[in-house]
């Protein structure tokens, strides 16, 4: 946990998408997270987390619904929703905490 507490530490805003590649919704984020990233460049960050492979973490964030995006920024959960995402959306949000 040590690991996500400095990933998220970060002054920029980062994008964590919690996701399963048994979940099609999920499969479907990838394209849209790119986008984001692109578009974010320096200024903020995306990190894609693997439910299967993380389950203590998911547990401890509550994660029930998959996809389920947060934003973190300095530490704090700014933002979090489940389910899809257009990226034009989610680029507007993490543009708010830049």
């Amino acid at each position: 946990m040590s690991k996500f507490g400095d990933i998220i530490d970060a002054k920029i805003p980062i994008l964590l998408n919690f996701y399963s590649d048994l979940d099609e919704s999920s499969g479907e984020m990838h394209a849209v997270l790119r986008d984001v990233a692109a578009a974010m460049g320096d200024h903020g960050k995306v990190i894609k987390i693997d439910v299967e492979k993380n389950p203590k973490l998911s547990e401890a964030l509550r994660v029930r619904g998959l996809p389920t995006l947060m934003i973190y920024k300095g530490g704090e959960m700014v933002w979090r929703q489940s389910g899809g995402q257009d990226a034009n959306t989610i680029i507007s949000l993490m543009k708010d905490f830049v």
